[in-house]
């Protein structure tokens, strides 16, 4: 091999390797500029573009999943407030090195805010993939139990928005509880009138599907959600049968009457306003 042919073939190999690293990463900086991987498509898009398009991928418009912070920004009126109710961290069964990385004192699974929606007034709470799937555990259960209750106590009307991989198997039994303590504050809150909305984005599978997510006077997906409890995947080599087309999909749970309506993220501010509205003399649902 010549000089040449060996210089070439060590430049290819590095670029080879540089992509190998990006792609792992899902994000990098070039000139100052970041730009986010989708993983639908395997093509890469600069972060501000990605916000000015709602988080979709101009791409291959596959839904891109948000911050709780980025889904707050565009859903919420200005003036919104983050809230949180102190909720400790724990590890009840001791699960090994569960809560020992640099970000976890910090971080979970859950955002939560008080605000309105086109001028009417509102709760929300948002799961976030970046904290562990956005997977329900012990502080992500308390603290929506607790959001739940105050806005019964100050009849305010509840918005969960559901991105999750199901109940966190680093807690065990105390994460599956939370299912149960959920959807018992919800029971509490409906039974006095209060008016909930489920927005279930991709994906919403395990015990939060089977849950609370599930449990909204209206229920609304994002298009392409994929929402159920266990995966196409296993549930394809547990009966070893071909699923059909567009197997645990909003669209398909839609025409099956599991979704009420579909609602693509620049009608979803309007649309849950005018929804707010409607309940908003009396406190109750239809």
């Amino acid at each position: 091999m010549s000089l040449k042919d060996f210089k070439k073939r060590k430049s290819l190999l590095n670029t080879i390797k540089n992509l190998s690293k990006l792609t792992k990463n899902s994000s990098f900086k070039r000139n100052n500029q970041e730009r986010i991987l989708c993983k639908a498509c395997g093509k890469f898009i600069y972060l501000d573009d990605l916000k000015n398009n709602l988080f979709i991928c101009p791409h291959c418009s596959s839904y891109l999943p948000l911050t709780g912070e980025d889904r707050f920004d565009f859903l919420l009126d200005k003036g919104y407030r983050l809230i949180d109710f102190g909720t400790k961290k724990l590890n009840p069964i001791n699960f090994p090195d569960y809560r020992k990385k640099d970000g976890d004192k910090n971080s979970e699974a859950v955002k939560l805010a008080r605000g309105k929606i086109l001028g009417n007034p509102v709760t929300v709470a948002s799961l976030i993939d970046q904290y562990m799937m956005g997977s329900l555990g012990t502080y992500v259960g308390e603290e929506i139990t607790r959001m739940i209750e105050e806005a019964e106590k100050y009849k305010l009307p509840i918005i969960i928005i559901s991105l999750s991989g199901g109940a966190r198997m680093q807690e065990g039994m105390f994460s599956l509880m939370q299912m149960a303590k959920i959807s018992s504050a919800l029971a509490s809150f409906k039974e006095k009138g209060g008016l909930y909305i489920s927005l279930l984005t991709n994906p919403t599978m395990g015990g939060v599907s089977a849950s609370f997510a599930a449990q909204g006077d209206y229920n609304i997906g994002e298009p392409g959600a994929l929402i159920g409890f266990a995966g196409p995947r296993v549930i394809k080599e547990t009966l070893h049968e071909k699923l059909p087309e567009n197997f645990q999909r909003a669209e398909n749970l839609e025409e099956f009457g599991f979704l009420d309506m579909i609602l693509e993220r620049k009608d979803q501010r309007e649309v849950l306003g005018k929804i707010l509205r409607m309940h908003r003399r009396k406190y109750g649902r239809l």
